[in-house]
């Protein structure tokens, strides 16, 4: 059984890095193989999406006209963790290091994969236990409380905490129930959060790997996001998935648009991971602006840069979209460099 919990995050950089180098990149559009782009324990990997045949793209209008806004220089990087546990002292642990960096803006805690275990919906760890939606919510409680309390006295220092899944092969009886699911435990959080008086600093939200590749179909991934949508909660909900090889090479248009800005909660913070993935998501923007009179709304960027990957930089890849997108949107000058627990 594929498991998304079983699956080496890292490996998902190289797999694409090693398609952009042999990809041939067409104005914004992208013809980048991108799949099987996570290692899994078992034999069998993801299915390799096949590259997109060459085809006409939307190019960017740019008018001498269009007055583009400066760029703000993009803040420190915040750390989002692949997660092992949802034990309340280890993650407590987490969120104190995390204040002690001096740094705020969007965490995103990724727990795996949509699951249910027969009695209650949750996800399957990067560890491969299953995990609760309750435990989940305790957990992020202790992030909450070790960075609120390792704050350096009166900081005004915040940070928006997602609990973040994805679209890998969900493995729950209704997707659409495990996106209301999900919506509901974001605002259990946020009530928690107020209730024990750490709202000054933390602020509840979730968060979605969405990737193409993952649910071919669309219909699981779009299902999820109905079901958050319908629960109407108010909290947001983070994109910070991929294109996989560009507009349109798997999922159309309206599809990816929908479930990066178009859903009425919906905010994309793509993986950013060479400029290729910008060119995407720019292109993406400009049919979003110019065919649905639309925004891309942009909450950031997201990379895996480490050392001993030399994957892009998160101040690199911000300047990337920036530059794809050439004035037609901002992007907010918030970074997140996501990587695993352990």
């Amino acid at each position: 059984m594929l498991c998304e919990s079983h699956i080496n995050p890292l490996f998902k950089w190289g797999a694409l890095l090693g398609a952009f180098a042999v990809g041939t990149l067409v104005g914004f559009g992208a013809t980048t193989a991108v799949g099987g782009h996570r290692t899994v324990v078992v034999a069998r990997a993801v299915p390799a999406a096949k590259a997109p045949k060459p085809r006409a793209v939307v190019q960017p209008h740019r008018s001498h006209h269009v007055a583009v806004a400066p760029v703000v220089a993009p803040s420190r990087a915040t750390v989002s963790l692949y997660e092992h546990t949802t034990a309340q002292w280890v993650l407590r642990a987490q969120g104190c290091s995390a204040a002690r960096r001096g740094v705020g803006g969007i965490v995103i805690l990724d727990f795996g994969q949509p699951a249910y275990n027969g009695h209650t919906y949750g996800t399957n760890l990067f560890s491969g236990r299953f995990a609760g939606n309750t435990a989940i919510t305790r957990g992020m409680l202790g992030y909450a409380h070790g960075y609120t309390h390792c704050l350096e006295r009166g900081s005004d220092l915040s940070i928006t905490l997602a609990r973040g899944t994805s679209n890998y092969n969900p493995l729950v009886p209704s997707p659409y129930k495990a996106g209301r699911k999900w919506a509901r435990e974001t605002m259990t959080l946020a009530h928690l959060l107020r209730a024990r008086k750490l709202d000054g600093h933390v602020v509840s939200a979730a968060a979605d790997d969405v990737e193409p590749a993952w649910d071919r179909s669309f219909h699981r991934t779009r299902d999820f996001f109905r079901g958050y949508r319908d629960a109407r909660t108010g909290n947001l909900l983070y994109n910070y998935g991929s294109l996989d090889g560009g507009v349109g090479s798997i999922w159309n248009s309206r599809q990816a648009f929908f479930v990066a800005s178009g859903m009425k909660y919906a905010r994309a913070i793509p993986e950013i991971y060479n400029h290729a993935m910008a060119r995407q998501w720019a292109e993406l923007a400009y049919i979003a602006k110019h065919r649905y009179h639309r925004p891309m709304k942009f909450a950031g960027v997201m990379t895996t840069h480490t050392s001993a990957n030399h994957g892009m930089k998160p101040r690199d890849a911000h300047s990337s979209l920036v530059r794809a997108l050439a004035g037609a949107v901002d992007v907010p000058p918030t970074l997140t460099n996501i990587r695993s627990a352990q």
